[in-house]
C-alpha cells in the first residue's frame, strides 16, 4: 500500500514530494531553501544537477511506502526512465518551513 503525497505528515516534505511527482520544477525548488544540499547513497551531490538528471529529465516519481520521524524519513519506491524502479530511503532536514537538505539512497 502506498501513502499518497497529499497525505504525508510534514508540510515541507509533502510540498516537495508533490512537486516532484507532478514534475513541477518551480514548486520543487520553491519548497527548498536557497542553499539546500543533498546526498545520494552517502555522497554529496550538486543538487540542481542531480535533480535535473534523476528527477526532471527522466520523469522521476516517488511512491511512499512508509514515513517515520514526524514525516521527515520516508521509505519509497522511486522510479525514473533511466533506472526503472527501486526501493529507496529519504531523510529530510527542514528549516523555516522549507527543506534545507535531503539524503536519499537505496533501502
Amino acid at each position: 500500500m502506498t501513502l499518497p503525497a497529499n497525505r504525508l505528515s510534514h508540510p515541507a516534505v509533502r510540498a516537495l514530494v508533490t512537486a516532484l511527482n507532478h514534475h513541477d520544477e518551480q514548486a520543487f525548488y520553491d519548497a527548498l531553501t536557497p542553499d539546500a544540499t543533498m546526498s545520494d547513497d552517502g555522497s554529496d551531490r550538486d543538487l540542481r544537477e542531480w535533480c535535473d538528471r534523476e528527477i526532471f529529465a527522466t520523469r522521476g516519481h516517488l511512491e511512499v511506502r512508509s514515513e517515520s520521524d514526524g514525516g521527515l524519513a520516508l521509505v519509497a519506491d522511486y522510479r525514473n526512465d533511466t533506472w526503472g524502479e527501486m526501493r529507496t530511503r529519504w531523510r529530510f532536514t527542514v528549516e523555516d518551513g522549507k527543506v534545507s537538505r535531503f539524503e536519499t539512497g537505496q533501502a
